[in-house]
């Protein structure tokens, strides 16, 4: 069974940094594209970032861009986002997902992790 377990979140202040964490077990994480959602307070979970099996691909929504870095170590089967220059409306549960390469959809999800950005 797939297991997705984030950490890392936490309160900070406007212009900090967090680093969000996510360890998988129970499948074949090497294969597997790597994402990153969150939801804000009366909002959908929306897509934030993504990592292809290989790590050499990645993808960010444009809010984002220059301040969050993904990354993956296919050896410790983990996937993070450090997060830079942290504003208020980035404020919201973060949650790790996993689809195998190709997939059109994440089967596979972490319970969240609640980052909060205080201004």
């Amino acid at each position: 069974q797939v297991q997705l377990v984030e950490s890392g979140g936490g309160l900070v202040q406007a212009g900090g940094s967090l680093r969000l964490s996510c360890a998988a077990s129970g499948g074949t994480f090497s294969s597997w594209t790597m994402a990153w959602f969150r939801q804000a307070p009366g909002e959908e979970r929306a897509f934030v970032s993504s990592i292809l099996s290989s790590g050499r691909s990645t993808a960010l929504i444009n809010s984002v861009k220059g301040r969050f870095t993904i990354s993956r170590d296919n050896a410790k089967n983990t996937v993070s986002l450090q997060m830079n220059s942290l504003k208020p409306e980035d404020t919201a549960v973060y949650y790790c997902a996993a689809k195998p390469d190709g997939g059109s959809q994440y089967p596979w999800w972490g319970q969240g992790t609640q980052v909060t950005v205080a201004s």
